[in-house]
């Protein structure tokens, strides 16, 4: 019979469509809900009688054309109680609320008074009159305040209020009640402010809509009745459980909205439940949800509906999901045999990982947001405030948690960083100083929060609304959303189990492109490890410089005047560099560590304040004129682009030897009794061939010399960081001099065009919002700017280097669109900070995943 009905409802609208195991309904034309209905006819479960209202008939219903009201309701009976759910292709887009009870009227109230009692009947029709009123009439709820629902009069008290308000009878045809409710889902789905917010998530611009119009199945009766929803799995955690909630004498999810009327699913000492008040019922639910889990190859949450003890089931939707459920559940349904390792891989999104990785702000906790700025570093902590990194280091010193509140960080500022729990900076990018030291070291950081007003002298902040925090004041820096909170919010913890584990297995399994960590210390090593990198691509020796006992030596290099006194001012540096290489390539156990020069201009290891200026005269036993005299011939217009990388190793070589001597010794070292150790030295910021034959020609006679001295022999592979447009455009002249090249596509990006990374924050928002760039290109990898130098660098370099090694080591390494470009480029690995390295090893997995099946 249904089908008949449903022959005949297609015939007359070809877009109002009866769902039965056959028809013609997809996601894509009638949407997600509507297509999921259908897998559930197909499992012979108890659904209601159902018609799918496609993208297209929704939106000419938005347009104002006609809908045939009788071929819509030509599948039901004349009397039957409806409501109406939207159907978007993504559940995640949203939609409007579901509306229920569409056609009760004062004759359907007087008919179900007599069959499930005056109580029911009475709520069933104060519920359609608020949901019409508010939904369609578009009247204001207060009308309804004042007057009492539970009153046996309430009906004639609602509707009287109705008609005063909207100056007309409230509609008795169901099949008027029902156009209303259609048209009234369709315009608030085409609004602007709809459009906006599913924009946010992801939907595109024209995205559609469909509804369903279904049978009500009541919830009310004289005997065991209500409704609930039930899964199967822990929606935080995701650890097999039978949740949800069930009410009694209710409707649609009544359940999940009240705190203590609603009953338990299985037996529990906190309460009722389903199992004890009907046990027949719960065991076919469950075994209900099991089949849907099994057939429909997802954990799925049933909405159901009991009357008079038989079931319904009104819906089935994906289960909502945190990122370590998300992990679970793909990695149960491949061990359960439902999807393949394979799939289980595709199903979870990289960057959920990082809700796995750092601790995170409860989803339940209450929020008193006080700024935002750009959510540079991910993860979540709370601290007391303190404005310098010495004060940073003395609350770690007392064990107090403390965030570290900054103008913005420079590279002395990494002692601080290290000892705080969070960073947070007024101004800065996502490939600002802050930012990448706070990815390296898993520290939650924001930075560009220029809805703050910070005042570092007076050691406060302002939020916007006028609220001054100072100094040991405690907030909570949530670097995964880019905002600051006031106080404490509840936390939850960083959760890497063996679900997680299994499933970056794998992940290894698929992958076809390296991944390896940046890492300057011990520490970022380990974590590197734990992460399974497999091995560093970027170390920057210069950051252990900035320690208090080493700033000192590296001051005296700078304040000598002569080669001599240079070069006898590092012998103090060369066994600390030597001691970090050894601890890192013992870490590493044999994995490649790629080592970079030193880069960064001289001026950075000076003071800039008259107190510091005068410590450091003292310490070097010089008049405070003669420092401030040399500090101030150190300066440059544009330091980034001055005499930092390899024209500082040209310029003062003695940095160089010592760095390559200390290199040599440590490999010596830390390889003996074990396997061979191979290092990479990387030379930062070529642009030219004759700058790689110089420091080549230098580094291979501090070989000789240690091969020598030592009686050893060994080898290292040397190559250059190619971060100037001239270096990628002159890479086939390079090549012939290295054995690797490693894009550092942050000065890369910079150059190209022309920003300066820590400053482009103030007005990056701006340009994407206006669509100057589609996205901030220190964040997502410029593919047709910046790609084309990587690109071009690649080919001419293997051009003339076929054995040439390929890499990324910007920030970029860690970006999941970045790699699909690195992999298709032809780049042999990505290297990205520690807490990245699982982000990337997923995105390179789905990638290759996506290529063999397509």
């Amino acid at each position: 019979m249904a089908q008949l009905i449903g022959a005949a409802v297609q015939q007359n609208a070809a877009h109002i469509t009866l769902i039965t195991p056959d028809a013609p309904v997809s996601a894509s034309s009638h949407g997600g809900r509507a297509k999921c209905l259908q897998r559930l006819v197909r499992l012979g479960l108890p659904v209601p009688t159902t018609v799918a209202l496609s993208f297209e008939a929704v939106h000419g219903l938005a347009a104002g054309e006609w809908l045939g009201m009788d071929q819509v309701l030509a599948a039901f009976d004349s009397d039957q109680i409806l409501c109406v759910r939207p159907s978007s292709e993504d559940p995640d887009w949203g939609g409007p609320g579901a509306i229920l009870n569409i056609g009760m009227n004062d004759a359907q109230f007087t008919r179900l008074s007599d069959s499930v009692g005056g109580e029911a009947a009475r709520k069933l029709y104060l519920k359609f009159i608020q949901s019409y009123s508010t939904h369609v009439a578009r009247l204001d709820p207060d009308i309804f305040d004042d007057l009492d629902s539970a009153d046996v009069n309430a009906v004639s008290c609602f509707l009287e209020a109705y008609e005063s308000e909207a100056e007309e009878p409230f509609p008795q045809s169901r099949s008027e009640q029902l156009i209303g409710v259609l048209r009234s889902m369709a315009r608030a789905w085409e609004g602007t402010t709809a459009r906006l917010l599913r924009q946010a998530k992801g939907a595109p611009a024209d995205a559609g809509l469909g509804l369903v119009i279904q049978a009500m199945a009541l919830g009310v009766g004289r005997g065991e009745s209500g409704s609930g929803v039930l899964q199967l799995v822990n929606s935080v955690t995701g650890v097999a459980q039978i949740t949800g909630r069930y009410m009694r004498q209710s409707q649609g999810r009544d359940a999940l909205k009240s705190e203590g009327s609603a009953l338990f699913l299985q037996k529990d000492v906190r309460g009722p439940s389903l199992e004890e008040k009907a046990p027949q019922a719960f065991l076919q639910l469950t075994k209900y949800a099991a089949l849907m889990r099994e057939r429909l190859r997802e954990e799925m949450q049933c909405e159901f509906t009991l009357e008079n003890g038989e079931i319904r089931i009104l819906d089935g939707v994906r289960v909502q999901r945190s990122a370590r459920a998300a992990v679970r559940i793909a990695v149960s349904l491949a061990e359960s045999k439902i999807i393949s390792r394979e799939e289980a891989v595709m199903r979870v999104e990289p960057r959920a990982l990082n809700e796995l990785l750092h601790r995170q702000v409860d989803r339940t906790a209450k929020r008193d947001v006080i700024g935002s700025g750009i959510g540079a570093s991910p993860g979540a902590a709370t601290g007391k405030i303190v404005f310098t990194a010495a004060e940073a280091q003395a609350s770690a010193a007392r064990g107090e948690a403390c965030v570290l509140v900054r103008r913005e960080t420079n590279p002395e500022d990494i002692r601080g960083m290290h000892a705080a729990s969070a960073a947070l900076t007024e101004r800065g990018g996502m490939t600002s100083h802050a930012a990448v030291i706070g990815r390296g070291l898993g520290l939650p950081c924001v930075v560009g929060a220029t809805s703050m007003r910070f005042q570092t002298s007076k050691r406060r902040i302002t939020s916007p609304d006028g609220r001054v925090f100072r100094e040991g004041d405690v907030i909570t820096v949530d670097g995964t959303n880019g905002q600051i909170l006031a106080g404490e919010p509840k936390m939850m913890e960083a959760a890497l189990d063996d679900s997680f584990q299994t499933l970056m297995t794998w992940a290894d399994m698929s992958r076809d492109i390296g991944v390896r960590a940046n890492a300057d210390t011990s520490a970022d090593a380990r974590t590197a490890l734990v992460f399974q990198a497999e091995g560093i691509g970027l170390c920057r020796t210069e950051h252990m410089f900035f320690e208090a006992d080493q700033l000192i030596a590296m001051r005296e290099v700078i304040f000598a005047n002569a080669s001599d006194d240079r070069s006898m001012a590092l012998q103090a540096l060369l066994p600390m560099q030597r001691e970090m290489f050894v601890e890192l390539f013992e870490i590493m156990q044999g994995r490649p560590v790629c080592i970079r020069l030193f880069d960064p201009p001289l001026h950075e290891f000076l003071p800039t304040d008259r107190a510091g200026l005068r410590d450091l005269a003292e310490a070097l036993n010089l008049p405070l004129s003669d420092v401030t005299r040399r500090v101030e011939a150190l300066g440059e217009y544009n330091p980034m682009l001055g005499m930092r990388g390899v024209r500082l190793q040209i310029t003062v070589p003695e940095i160089l030897d010592m760095q390559a001597r200390a290199i040599f010794e440590a490999m010596l070292d830390a390889s003996a009794g074990g396997d061979p150790v191979v290092p990479e030295i990387m030379i930062p910021l070529v642009s030219a061939k004759r700058e790689v034959e110089l420091v080549k020609t230098r580094i291979d006679a501090v070989a000789a010399a240690v091969r020598t001295e030592r009686g050893r022999d060994f080898d290292y592979r040397l190559g250059v960081m190619v971060e100037t447009p001239r270096a990628a455009l002159r890479a086939e002249d390079i090549a012939p001099h290295c054995e690797f090249f490693s894009f550092g596509t942050n000065d890369l990006t910079q150059m190209t065009y022309g920003l300066s990374r820590d400053d482009a924050g103030r007005f990056m928002s701006a340009y994407v919002q206006q669509g100057v760039f589609p996205e901030d290109p220190f964040h997502t990898l410029d593919q047709e700017g910046v790609g084309e130098l990587l690109r071009l660098g690649a080919e001419r370099g293997r051009r003339a280097q076929p054995n040439l090694t390929l890499s990324v080591c910007g920030e970029h390494g860690g970006s999941p669109e970045s790699i699909a470009f690195c992999r298709e480029i032809g780049m042999d690995y990505v290297s990205c900070s520690p807490f990245r390295v699982p982000v990337a090893r997923l995105a390179a997995a789905q990638l290759a995943i996506q290529d063999k099946t397509s």
